[in-house]
């Protein structure tokens, strides 16, 4: 056999990267979404609608059987379900969605706002990994037609199915009610739409990786000390003093040590450092992600600051040397973290009173 028929009968001629090699090829979000769970599928919709702080006000996810037809609300004010608000209907099935599917929670909308249980939302949104059908689509577009086909269709396929406690029969008030509504709350999302809204979230590196991007250079260090640095530079003046057995009250006092003042000011530099990854992740990551990190560092050199050290400036130097030697490629943020970030985030976590050099 020659080599060229001999790779021609390989499964493929693709070179894996290393990182394809250990977690797989990169999957399109949008076949990673039609494997979900259903309760998954209503996790992702609700990072996202949480996510809509410019929207809502706060976001409600009723769980369990009686939730009238409500899975995520997105309030507008504070009257909630008596006031303006959205909901997101979460379907997940595997074909696209259908009228017959659509057409009981289209009943509950109804049913429940006539009886006052919740004024009719703004916006009812229905939701799937594959989408509407056509023929539903089409229909969503044009609410006199939605209306029709809600009444025709009510006694064979919405009637039975609103409350567990029999029909609810289209006559009277509510027939009247139903023939005022405006149908044109009602609609169906593309699935591309979502993904990419959700894509703005700080979930969604967590479930379809990609990574952070590039990260902005950090702001100068200011000229003075701030407010916010006082409890770990006030630690660090502590440290130099204890090491030179000296008063050091003042940052002007360093000036007679070149060493000290320049350990000083890295200090600082790193602290700001740590600053800008703490702001640049807070809304691509999940909440507490760079606490997380915060934590594995503080525990990571622990044996190393509980030590015998000489003073307090050395005890400093031996844990930020720590921080900077740490094995911790299982973070998410191991990647985007700088030396000089981990040797700062010494200096946040003495900042929050979790670290203090000198023990005398």
């Amino acid at each position: 056999m020659s080599l060229q028929n001999a790779v021609k009968d390989l499964p493929s001629t693709r070179i894996l990267l290393a990182n394809e090699f250990e977690n797989g090829p990169k999957m399109d979000p949008l076949k990673v979404i039609q494997i979900y769970e259903a309760s998954d599928w209503e996790t992702f919709i609700d990072e996202w609608v949480h996510s809509l702080k410019s929207t809502y006000i706060s976001v409600m996810r009723p769980t369990g059987a009686g939730d009238k037809g409500i899975d995520i609300a997105g309030f507008c004010d504070a009257d909630q379900l008596l006031g303006t608000w959205d909901n997101h209907q979460c379907k997940h099935y595997n074909a696209p969605l259908s009228f017959g599917v659509i057409a009981p929670e289209i009943g509950k909308m109804l049913w429940y706002s006539f009886s006052g249980v919740y004024k009719a939302p703004r916006a009812c949104r229905f939701i799937a990994p594959k989408g509407a059908s056509t023929s539903l689509s089409l229909l969503l577009t044009n609410a006199d037609e939605l209306k029709a086909k809600v009444l025709a269709e009510w006694s064979k396929a919405i009637s039975g199915k609103i409350t567990s406690t029999g029909p609810v029969t289209l006559d009277g008030k509510f027939l009247a009610y139903v023939n005022e509504f405006d149908f044109r709350i009602f609609s169906a999302e593309q699935p591309r739409t979502i993904i990419e809204a959700h894509s703005k979230t700080p979930y969604h590196r967590g479930r379809f990786g990609g990574g952070l991007p590039s990260r902005p250079r950090p702001d100068a260090v200011p000229a003075e000390i701030e407010e916010a640095e006082a409890t770990y530079t006030s630690k660090l003046l502590d440290a130099y003093a204890e090491h030179k057995s000296e008063t050091v009250a003042e940052v002007s006092h360093l000036d007679r040590w070149a060493n000290l003042k320049t350990h000083f000011q890295r200090a600082r530099e790193a602290f700001y450092h740590a600053e800008s990854l703490r702001i640049f992740v807070r809304e691509k990551v999940e909440p507490g992600t760079f606490e997380g990190f915060q934590t594995e560092i503080l525990d990571g050199i622990m044996d190393t600051y509980d030590g015998e050290h000489a003073d307090g400036y050395r005890r400093v130097t031996a844990v930020t040397d720590k921080a900077q030697s740490l094995i911790l490629d299982a973070h998410p943020l191991n990647r985007s973290a700088f030396p000089t970030d981990r040797r700062g985030i010494c200096h946040q976590l003495a900042n929050d009173g979790k670290l203090t050099w000198r023990r005398s």
